[in-house]
């Protein structure tokens, strides 16, 4: 894919993808939003990371249907560029997997379940005093995963957010980079893809039927969204002011 060459004084938010057709969902339209321009690359499929982000205002790194620990080149490389967004202190999220990943960059374990239970669908978790610190939306109470593996809190992140089967919800490293088990990217229209592409993965243990998931949705998503939006402009506010408390 043709990459635009960054502007120094553009506002631009690096977002990494997994699959050919994978796509930001309802982040990349409230970056959007915000004013920020997407800088969408997919190194699995040969796009290069930048060596520095001064020419970003923070990056996201998405997940995906491989592991944090599988052994493919590009794996390794997004795992170790993570360090890119740490060392420069700039704003950095993981989502799902890109959680992970910032945990294998902080040298920690990512794990499937001890029981070999997953989290498809709505679950419920818990914020921590930190975690309801970092916007001022109150933190969802119910959140959409699609996962099988997790990780317990790196040594010198924070939690923010805790769960039943898999502790670690949320995390934050340093002043701006976050990582969160779960999708607040998810669109109703992704939800209908991915529960009807990965239908079977909704028979594994813990897993929720395919009407909880979009009972869910209209359950819980406004909350989901109202915290995300919050969330996002506090979270690339901290790379200006160090704006995000939690």
């Amino acid at each position: 894919m043709e990459i635009e060459s960054p502007s120094p004084d553009s506002k631009r938010v690096l977002i990494v993808l997994h699959q050919e057709h994978s796509t930001p969902g309802r982040v990349g339209r409230l970056l959007e939003t915000l004013g920020y321009s997407l800088d969408a690359r997919r190194p699995r499929f040969g796009d290069p990371l930048p060596e520095t982000l001064r020419d970003h205002a923070g990056a996201i790194i998405f997940g995906g249907p491989m592991s944090a620990n599988d052994g493919d080149d590009y794996v390794r490389r997004e795992i170790d560029w993570i360090n890119v967004a740490l060392k420069e202190d700039k704003p950095f999220l993981g989502i799902c997997l890109g959680a992970q990943m910032l945990a294998r960059c902080l040298g920690h374990r990512v794990s499937p379940h001890p029981e070999g239970r997953v989290e498809i669908g709505y679950y419920p978790i818990a914020a921590t005093e930190h975690g309801e610190k970092i916007c001022a939306a109150r933190f969802p109470d119910h959140v959409y995963h699609w996962h099988r593996e997790g990780f317990e809190c790196p040594r010198g992140a924070t939690l923010l957010a805790e769960g039943a089967d898999f502790e670690t919800q949320a995390i934050k490293v340093g002043r701006a980079a976050y990582g969160f088990q779960f999708h607040p990217e998810v669109t109703y229209a992704m939800m209908c893809r991915w529960t009807c592409r990965g239908a079977e993965r909704m028979g594994l243990p813990g897993a929720r039927e395919r009407r909880e998931h979009l009972d869910g949705w209209f359950l819980h998503d406004q909350k989901v969204a109202r915290w995300t939006s919050d969330f996002l402009a506090c979270w690339l506010k901290a790379g200006e002011t160090g704006g995000c408390a939690g």
